[in-house]
């Protein structure tokens, strides 16, 4: 399933600045899929070309990339090269320490790539794909800008995510107001029609809040709480409250990609 409405993207960066100060303190699950995409990408051979971390908010990837590189477990590619880090949201690249280092760049992904990320060496990403209003299509954008032998490195939440979030809305009758995650299986189809498949995992991960309120708080401390759906009403969202488990855990699916342009 691809998204049937999109967040505009002055509404998606005006939530993440307002929690900007507040981002990776509240981002346990983001920093550990960026560890895990780091380690996929330590030891990538890369073509000559750029490299950058798309939607790269704060700088978790390159953090993890960083800290991999000191201890010793590969990244060799890493100091030369460096990460371009392109985020919508100046106020995350305020506090991204990888931006001073390597260069940071305020950049709408809705407007595809800049121009001097074409013939690209590394274009990897976590949790953006899903803003964009056309997720599958900008993927297919993303894979034609590689060089040949370039690496697309990828995870981001899918539409299997939040089936507590979606029954709890579903028995009280008041409508699913998240944001429209991609379906896996259109950004696998457009993965393998563009690029040669090293690795493609769908993950997933369950969290207990204690109720679907702590959950919603989470969301929002994070900046992500901006959906394309009108709110809910006061009597609404006691209503869904009233409907969610409090000893459920909410789950997630992440969908991680690892692919090679054929060269």
């Amino acid at each position: 399933m691809s998204p049937g409405a999109s967040v505009p993207s002055a509404r998606v960066r005006a939530g993440f600045a307002a929690q900007a100060h507040a981002y990776e303190r509240h981002a346990a699950l983001q920093r550990a899929i960026a560890w895990r995409l780091a380690r996929h990408c330590r030891d990538l051979p890369l073509p000559a070309g750029p490299a950058a971390d798309l939607g790269a908010g704060s700088g978790l990837l390159a953090q993890a990339l960083s800290q991999q590189s000191q201890s010793g477990r590969g990244c060799s590619w890493l100091e030369g090269r460096g990460l371009l880090q392109l985020d919508l949201c100046p106020e995350l690249l305020a506090r991204n320490p990888a931006a001073r280092r390597w260069g940071g760049r305020h950049w709408d992904l809705e407007q595809g790539l800049p121009a001097e990320l074409s013939g690209a060496a590394l274009l990897c990403s976590s949790f953006a794909l899903q803003w964009l209003s056309r997720p599958a299509v900008q993927l297919e954008h993303w894979c034609r800008h590689l060089a040949p032998g370039g690496w697309l490195a990828l995870a981001v939440p899918t539409a299997a995510s939040f089936p507590q979030w979606r029954r709890a809305a579903a028995r009280s009758g008041v409508p699913f107001t998240g944001l429209e995650l991609p379906g896996a299986a259109d950004l696998e189809a457009v993965t393998r029609r563009e690029l040669v498949v090293r690795r493609q995992q769908r993950l997933r991960f369950s969290r207990r809040h204690g109720g679907g309120h702590r959950f919603l708080r989470q969301l929002r401390a994070l900046g992500a709480g901006t959906s394309p759906h009108p709110p809910l009403s006061a009597p609404q969202l006691r209503r869904l409250l009233q409907h969610w488990p409090t000893d459920e855990p909410v789950t997630w699916e992440l969908l991680l990609l690892i692919g090679q342009r054929s060269g």
